[in-house]
C-alpha cells in the first residue's frame, strides 16, 4: 500500500491546476461554491508553474469490514504527507466518512412501506475529542499531521452496511457548507482533491429510491456518476480545479 499511497498522491497533484475562480470565490455564504472571503490568496503561481494550495478530503469506509484498511492508510499516511511536503503545497486534510442517513421505499404487494439507515456521518468532518484537534480539518502547520490523521483515519466499523462515499463526498461539499458544519475548509485558491476508501460497491443517491421486493440499495442502478462529476465542475468552476482517487478492493 504504500507504493500506491506515493501514486495517489503524485495523481492528485498532477490533475487538476488551473488559474480559475471557484464560483462564489469570495463570498461569505450563498450557494453550494460559496467559499468563506477571509481564505482568499494565490491558487496558481505562474513563475512557478503550479498550485500553492490544496484542500484534501478523504472519505473512508466504516462498515464493518474496514479495520485493517484503516489501519493501512493510517501507516502509510507519513508517506503520504511526506510527497505533500515535498511538493511545498500549502494543504488541508479533512475526513469523513462513507455512512449516510437514508430514507427509501421498499415496494411490496401491499404497498410501499418506508426503510431506512441511520448512524452515518452525512459528510461532517471528523473531529473528535481525543484526537486533540482545534478544528475539524489538519493544516500544515500543524505540530503533527500525521499523528493526527492516524487518529483521524480510525472511524471504526459500525457505520452503515450500505456504502455511499459519493453521496458522503456531495453532503459534505454542499449540505455541510450550507449549514456552517465544514464551512471554512474549502479555500477558493486551491485545488481540491478526493480521496475514497472502500472495500464495496458505492450506493449512492441523492433522491430517495423505491425499491423492488427483494432488492437493497446495493442491488438497484445506482445514480450515474456523471452527476458528481458535474457537480464538482460546478463547485469548482473547472474540471482542473479538482482531482479524485480511489484505494478499494473486493
Amino acid at each position: 500500500m504504500r507504493s500506491l499511497v506515493a501514486s495517489m498522491c503524485g495523481v492528485l497533484l498532477a490533475g487538476g491546476c488551473g488559474p480559475s475562480e471557484r464560483p462564489g470565490a469570495g463570498v461569505d455564504g450563498g450557494g453550494a461554491g460559496a467559499i468563506d472571503a477571509g481564505n482568499a490568496g494565490p491558487f496558481f503561481d505562474a513563475d512557478l508553474g503550479r498550485c500553492q494550495q490544496i484542500d484534501l478530503l478523504f472519505v473512508i469506509d466504516n462498515s464493518g469490514s474496514m479495520q485493517q484498511e484503516q489501519a493501512n492508510l493510517a501507516a502509510n499516511f507519513p508517506g503520504f504527507i511526506a510527497v505533500l511536503e515535498a511538493s511545498g503545497l500549502d494543504y488541508r486534510v479533512g475526513v469523513t466518512t462513507t455512512g449516510r442517513d437514508y430514507a427509501y421505499q421498499l415496494a411490496t404487494p401491499i404497498g410501499a412501506i418506508a426503510m431506512d439507515q441511520d448512524g452515518g456521518d452525512n459528510g461532517h468532518l471528523l473531529a473528535p475529542s481525543g484526537c486533540g484537534m482545534t478544528r475539524p480539518w489538519i493544516e500544515q502547520a500543524d505540530a503533527d499531521p500525521a499523528g493526527t490523521f492516524a487518529c483521524l483515519a480510525a472511524v471504526g466499523t459500525s457505520g452503515p452496511s450500505d456504502e455511499m462515499p459519493l453521496g458522503a463526498l456531495r453532503d459534505a461539499l454542499e449540505d455541510r457548507m450550507l449549514d456552517g458544519s465544514n464551512a471554512g475548509f474549502l479555500r477558493p485558491d486551491a485545488l481540491l482533491a478526493v480521496v475514497i476508501l472502500t472495500d464495496e460497491d458505492d450506493c449512492s443517491y441523492e433522491q430517495p429510491v423505491t425499491l423492488a421486493l427483494g432488492q437493497t440499495l446495493c442491488s438497484a442502478q445506482m445514480e450515474p456518476v456523471g452527476a458528481y462529476v458535474g457537480f464538482l465542475d460546478t463547485l469548482t468552476g473547472a474540471r482542473q480545479r479538482w482531482a479524485t482517487a480511489v484505494i478499494a478492493g473486493a
